[in-house]
């Protein structure tokens, strides 16, 4: 358990779980502890395994495991802790502004909301995932959609959905100095957007410029989805709400953060 939830995590996670529920009739069965079913939910969340096929020695059973994976997503204790991970990131100055760099990644999905025909897939039901990440690789912002969602629909969500992380002087920061793109953000519409907003871009030219030459910067996001693919859950969407397939995206995040913050 302590492999899976180290004191540091854990001493963040207590910082925005929401209290246990109070039974002022008394009686009922034991509440099972926050870290013993933490640590259940990272390891379906790392291996890709089902909640039935959690093993006894958590504690908790899958269903139990389930059930308040269900409550933390819809309190939004996934996104809170990322950020918070963020926000200690931030006042060590460990986050680079300079640039940030967006991307999707597609994967399928067997049912639920937020899923559409993959174009890279021969139609078949998928979703999509969106990351923005900072010149490190640090994933600031994510977002879900169905996989026949163009990739330029989700930049300003995404760059909208920075939150503003603390610095190691100053205010608090949520814009990136530049932001990095190959030609699926290819929209003058765009351009104006992120000058509007003070941002510098660049982004790839369809039928003028090769990806390529964007390759000395973007390669940070390809290394942060490879990143993401550490969570398997996240190999193929098996999660009906879309609430929670984007529960199981930030618990990676976070983990990733986390990780940086370790070092």
């Amino acid at each position: 358990m302590e492999r899976l939830v180290p004191d540091e995590l854990y001493d963040l996670f207590q910082r925005v779980v929401p209290p246990a529920p109070t039974r002022p009739q008394g009686g009922g069965r034991r509440r099972h502890g926050d870290r013993e079913v933490l640590a259940a939910i990272i390891f379906v969340a790392t291996t890709g395994c089902t909640w039935r096929q959690l093993p006894p020695v958590f504690g908790p059973s899958g269903p139990t495991a389930h059930r308040r994976f269900t409550e933390w997503s819809a309190a939004r204790v996934w996104a809170r802790l990322h950020r918070l991970v963020l926000d200690e990131l931030g006042s060590r100055g460990d986050l680079d502004w300079s640039r940030c760099a967006i991307d999707s990644v597609n994967m399928r999905a067997l049912k639920g909301e937020l899923t559409g025909p993959n174009p890279v897939d021969r139609g078949k039901k998928g979703s999509k995932i969106h990351l923005n990440a900072e010149r490190t690789g640090l994933p600031l912002s994510i977002g879900i959609s169905g996989a026949n969602l163009h990739d330029s629909q989700a930049l300003e969500p995404l760059v909208r959905g920075i939150p503003p992380i603390r610095s190691r002087r100053g205010p608090r920061r949520r814009r990136p100095a530049k932001l990095h793109a190959d030609k699926g953000y290819d929209y003058d519409h765009l351009r104006r957007w992120l000058r509007m907003h003070g941002i510098r871009h660049r982004i790839a030219r369809r039928g003028i410029e090769s990806s390529t030459r964007l390759g000395r910067h973007r390669w940070t996001i390809e290394r942060t989805m490879s990143w993401l693919a550490g969570c398997r859950r996240l190999h193929r969407r098996y999660e009906r709400k879309a609430e929670h397939f984007l529960a199981f995206t930030a618990i990676a995040c976070t983990l990733i953060c986390y990780r940086r913050l370790t070092k």
